[in-house]
């Protein structure tokens, strides 16, 4: 099998389907799990950890095909032409585009910075609990806009985009933040959790695509062939299990809110800070 044998890739595939789409954080329990299994972090494993994004990003494309690829089919502005006619047409996917554009920048800048706090186990932990934390007072904080509903306008995906940004922070979670994002919009909480899922498929794309790209520039074409085994079984995997995340999350958040969410985290985050002071292994 190569790096991973295929257990361990079951079971962090299934740890990425999970968790992928649920406010927890999926690079965090990703990062847990291969420290549990005692999964050494190569350069294949590290890339191996986003490039099965993309099976989970499938899941979202099949559960919401019909919502995915769609075209604009309200009128357009009076006298709209040219360019504003075509970006009425494609509404839904400029969106996306403008909400993806600040992770793009940010994520291309700091590629590095970003690579070296996947090391540590700590910052993930810390991440937990103060998302946590703020997870237990969010459905108070948005109580007034939870059944409202509101248009999404380019203004609001680009805000959207920029709180996702903040995920790229081990243990923060890109679903939480997004969909605390669209909630800060005035989204409803099925609105701000479906905006993320969709806003996930360009966002985590470009990061598989981007990820393969470096291993190729680098010379791990041999890398990839080698644990080629690997990649399909991950990306079934993921897909799987991402389908039937989805599907409970946004039936489960839509009547119970957040909290439950908030208390996970705070319970893992400190389970992992006990581990860390019991291994004497805190380390950045």
């Amino acid at each position: 099998m190569g790096d991973l044998t295929t257990f361990e890739t079951i079971i962090i595939a299934i740890v990425e389907g999970l968790t992928e789409f649920l406010p927890v954080s999926s690079t965090g329990h990703m990062i847990i799990t291969q420290n549990l299994l005692d999964v050494e972090s190569t350069e294949f494993v590290k890339a191996f950890t986003v490039i099965i994004q993309f099976g989970a990003i499938l899941s979202v494309v099949c559960l919401y095909w019909k919502r995915f690829f769609r075209l604009n089919k309200k009128p357009a502005p009076a006298g709209a032409s040219g360019l504003k006619l075509f970006l009425h047409k494609f509404d839904f996917y400029w969106k996306l585009l403008v909400a993806f554009i600040p992770a793009a920048i940010i994520g291309f800048l700091f590629s590095d910075k970003i690579d070296q706090l996947l090391e540590s186990i700590l910052v993930v932990a810390i991440m937990l609990i103060v998302g946590g934390i703020f997870m237990l007072y969010t459905d108070k904080i948005f109580a007034n806009e939870k059944n409202q509903k509101t248009e999404l306008t380019e203004r609001k995906a680009f805000n959207i985009g920029l709180f996702q940004c903040i995920a790229m922070i081990p243990g923060v979670s890109r679903s939480m933040a997004t969909i605390v994002g669209g909630m800060a919009q005035k989204l409803t909480r099925k609105e701000a959790a479906e905006f993320s899922f969709f806003l996930a498929v360009p966002t985590m794309f470009a990061a598989t695509a981007y990820k393969l790209l470096q291993l190729f520039l680098d010379g791990g074409t041999d890398i990839l062939v080698q644990n080629m085994p690997a990649l399909i079984i991950g990306n079934i995997v993921a897909f799987v299990v991402a389908m039937l995340a989805i599907k409970f999350f946004i039936n489960f958040v839509t009547k119970y809110g957040f909290k439950a969410f908030g208390w996970y985290r705070i319970i893992i985050g400190v389970l992992i800070i006990i581990m860390l002071i019991y291994e004497n292994n805190l380390t950045l």
